[in-house]
């Protein structure tokens, strides 16, 4: 589902204008960016969770030359579905 798609189907659920609810999930966006930025989890119930995890560095050979390569640390986002999110996935 695009960004466009999840405006157009909150707007038609809620009626309320595209502009409003786009304006609405901006901020929502920007706030959960935020707050990944700050090294805060983001826990959306009946959802799941966003949290920030570090990668360890590593070596590692190009698999299309052969040679060495160095990766360093880097930060990713996990996310951990929620109970009532898991059971409708698993049981389709």
């Amino acid at each position: 589902m695009l960004k466009k798609e999840l405006i157009d189907q909150v707007s038609t659920d809620l009626s309320l204008p595209k502009n409003d609810v786009a304006a609405a999930l901006e901020i929502m966006l920007a706030t959960m960016k935020q707050a990944l930025v700050e090294k805060r989890r983001i826990e959306l119930r009946g959802f799941g969770s966003f949290s920030l995890r570090s990668r360890k560095e590593r070596s590692t050979k190009n698999p299309k030359t052969g040679t060495p390569m160095h990766i360093p640390e880097r930060k990713t986002i996990h996310f951990t579905m929620s109970q009532s999110l898991k059971k409708p996935l698993i049981s389709s």
